[in-house]
C-alpha cells in the first residue's frame, strides 16, 4: 500500500487484521469444522423454534375477554417469541464451543457466530419487539450499531479510544466514551421516568377517595421525585461529581433571584393551590381579569380554563393567589338562580307564585333540595308587576348546561295557560286640546280723498 494516499492507508490498516483473520479461517480444518458446527446450530434452532413457537403461543395467548396483571404478563412475554430463532442458535453454538475447543483449543469462528447470533436478535428487536417510537429510534440508530460492531470484534478497541478522549468544561472534565453513555442513559432513563409518570399519575387519578387538589399534588409529588432521581441517577452513570452539580445549583439560585421571579412564584403558588385545595380541577371560577370557565388541568405553572364554548385559557398559578377569585364550587354541587318576569296590573297576582313554581318544579333538572322554586314578588313597576322565581340546580349555568332557557319556556308557557298576560311598557300622553286666540286683523287704510 506504499504510494498511495494517507487515507487509503489508514483504511487499510483498519481492514488487514480483518482481512488475515479471514485467510487463516479459509485455510484452516479447525475453523471449517467451525462453520459446520454453526450451520449445525442454526439449523437444529430452526428445527426447534418452529415446533415450540406455536405451543408457546397457544400457552401465552390469553382467552378472549380477560383482563389483569397476569394477561399483561403473558402478552409481554408473547411480544418475544420471535427472538426464539437467533437465542435458540446462541445457546446451542454456546454449548458447541465447549466441545471444540476441548477437541481443536481453539473456537475464534464460535466465538464470531455466536455474536453475529446476537447481531441477528438485536435486529429483530429492534424490527418486531418494540412499540413505542422512541425506543425503536434508540434501537435503530444506538442498539444494531453497536450489536454490529461488537459482532466484528472492534468493540473493546472502539470503546478504550473513546475513553481515552478527554472532554473539559472548566472544572468538569469527562471523557467522550461517558458522554456517549449519558446521553444514551439520560435517554432512557427520561423515557423510562416519563412512562413511570403516567403509570402513577393513572393510579393515583383511580383513587377516587382522595380529593381532586389531594390527588394532583400526590402526582406532581411523584413526578418531582422520579425525574429527581433519574437526573441524580444519571449524573452517576455519567461520573460528574456532584460538587460541580452544587455549584451550578448556586448558579440557577442566582439566577432565579435575578430573572426567573415570577416563574419561582408560579410555582410556589401552584403547590399552596395543591396543598389549600380551595380551588382545583372541576372547579367552575372566575378571576378579576375577566377569565371564567371549569379548571381542566393544573400544571407547576399555570391552570387551564376551559371557556363553555370549548377555549382554553392558560392563566398562571400566581393570579389564583394575589387577586379574587370566584369559585362556583365544582360541577357536582347544587346551585341557585333565578329568572325574572312580569305581569300585567290586571292579573290577581295572589296566584302567580303557585303557578310559576309548579311550572319550574315540573322541570327535571330543578332540585327539591335544600329548597324548591320560590316565586317572589320584586317590586311595582311603571307598567307591569314584577316577580322572580329562585330555583336550585346540580351543577352550574355556564353556558353548556343552559338551564335559564328551559325555565323560561315553562315560565311563558304556564302564564299563557292561564290567560296572564305579560304585558308590553305602557306610556299615558295627556293631550290637552285648546282653540288658539284669533290674531288680529290688520286694519285697512281710508282712502285718500
Amino acid at each position: 500500500m506504499e504510494g498511495q494516499p494517507e487515507i487509503v492507508q489508514q483504511l487499510w490498516s483498519w481492514v488487514e487484521p480483518g482481512w488475515q483473520v479471514a485467510q487463516d479461517w479459509l485455510t484452516s480444518p479447525a475453523a471449517w469444522s467451525q462453520f459446520a458446527l454453526l450451520v449445525a446450530a442454526f439449523v437444529l434452532a430452526r428445527i426447534v423454534s418452529q415446533r415450540l413457537t406455536p405451543i408457546a403461543e397457544r400457552l401465552l395467548t390469553p382467552p378472549e375477554g380477560r383482563s389483569g396483571m397476569i394477561v399483561t404478563a403473558r402478552l409481554f412475554v408473547r411480544r418475544f417469541l420471535p427472538l426464539m430463532l437467533p437465542l435458540l442458535a446462541w445457546v446451542f453454538t454456546a454449548m458447541g464451543e465447549e466441545i471444540t475447543r476441548s477437541i481443536f483449543g481453539s473456537g475464534a469462528v464460535i466465538a464470531f457466530g455466536k455474536r453475529v447470533f446476537l447481531f441477528l436478535a438485536a435486529r429483530l428487536f429492534v424490527r418486531a419487539v418494540l412499540t413505542d417510537p422512541f425506543l425503536r429510534v434508540l434501537g435503530r440508530y444506538v442498539l444494531i450499531p453497536v450489536s454490529f460492531v461488537y459482532a466484528v470484534g472492534l468493540l473493546d478497541d472502539l470503546t478504550l479510544r473513546l475513553e481515552e478522549t478527554i472532554i473539559a468544561l472548566g472544572n468538569i472534565k469527562f471523557s467522550l466514551m461517558a458522554l456517549i453513555r449519558g446521553l444514551i442513559a439520560g435517554s432512557l432513563l427520561f423515557w423510562l421516568g416519563a412512562w413511570s409518570n403516567r403509570q402513577s399519575a393513572d393510579y393515583i387519578k383511580a383513587q377516587q377517595e382522595l380529593r381532586p387538589a389531594t390527588r394532583e399534588l400526590a402526582i406532581k409529588a411523584a413526578e418531582v421525585m422520579i425525574f429527581g432521581a433519574a437526573f441524580l441517577l444519571l449524573m452517576s452513570i455519567m461520573g460528574i461529581d456532584l460538587t460541580a452539580v452544587a455549584v451550578l445549583g448556586g448558579a440557577l439560585g442566582v439566577g432565579i433571584g435575578l430573572g426567573l421571579q415570577q416563574i419561582a412564584a408560579n410555582f410556589v403558588s401552584g403547590i399552596i393551590l395543591l396543598l389549600e385545595g380551595q380551588t382545583t380541577v372541576g372547579d367552575y371560577v372566575e378571576l378579576d381579569g375577566g377569565e371564567k370557565g371549569t379548571i381542566v388541568k393544573m400544571t407547576a405553572r399555570a391552570c387551564v380554563l376551559e371557556t363553555f364554548d370549548g377555549k382554553w385559557i392558560v392563566v398562571p398559578n400566581e393570579h389564583f393567589i394575589t387577586t379574587r377569585v370566584v369559585n362556583y364550587s365544582d360541577q357536582g354541587s347544587a346551585n341557585r338562580y333565578e329568572a325574572e318576569f312580569s305581569v300585567s296590573y290586571d292579573t290577581d297576582i295572589n296566584k302567580v307564585p303557585e303557578i310559576i313554581e309548579t311550572a319550574v318544579a315540573a322541570l327535571p333538572f330543578v332540585l327539591k333540595t335544600p329548597d324548591g322554586p320560590d316565586c317572589e314578588l320584586r317590586g311595582f313597576g311603571d307598567s307591569a308587576v314584577n316577580f322572580a322565581v329562585e330555583y336550585w340546580v346540580n351543577g352550574i349555568d355556564d353556558g353548556k348546561n343552559r338551564f335559564g332557557s328551559p325555565v323560561l319556556f315553562a315560565i311563558w308557557n304556564a302564564l299563557k295557560e292561564h290567560g296572564i298576560e305579560m304585558p308590553y311598557p305602557q306610556r299615558v300622553v295627556h293631550h290637552r286640546h285648546e282653540t288658539p286666540p284669533e290674531p288680529p286683523k290688520p286694519r285697512r287704510r281710508r282712502a285718500e280723498a
